[in-house]
């Protein structure tokens, strides 16, 4: 959903904006956002760094994912042949702009170690 800079007019048709929004908002997503922007981390560092239950971490990680804020940065396999996934924030900011007229959503790329096809 998001390879560039995005914005969103928040309104009854922009469906797309408020469930970003709504999700962005969310205790559990507001935090994995957080904690990846700058560097990518697995699930089990993701609910360390932020006291989160693993499986609720998983569903919110899956529905990022599907809203396009995170991507798999990497995988690697471990010292016990377990695949390792590594989850980056596709976005560095957001931007909530209110006025009389409309209210709009302006999401940032994360420049930051994208890897080339997201990044173009």
């Amino acid at each position: 959903m998001m390879f560039s800079d995005q914005q969103y007019l928040l309104n009854q048709e922009n469906k797309n904006a408020s469930i970003l929004l709504k999700e962005l908002f969310d205790g559990f997503s507001y935090k994995i956002v957080m904690s990846t922007i700058e560097d990518s981390k697995t699930v089990f560092e993701i609910c360390k760094e932020n006291d989160l239950p693993i499986s609720s971490t998983y569903k919110k990680i899956r529905k990022l994912k599907d809203l396009g804020l995170l991507f798999i940065d990497r995988i690697v396999i471990n010292e016990k042949g377990k695949k390792v996934v590594f989850y980056k924030s596709k976005i560095q900011s957001v931007e909530l702009i209110l006025n009389k007229k409309q209210v709009v959503l302006q999401l940032k790329k994360n420049e930051k170690n994208l890897p080339r096809s997201i990044s173009q």
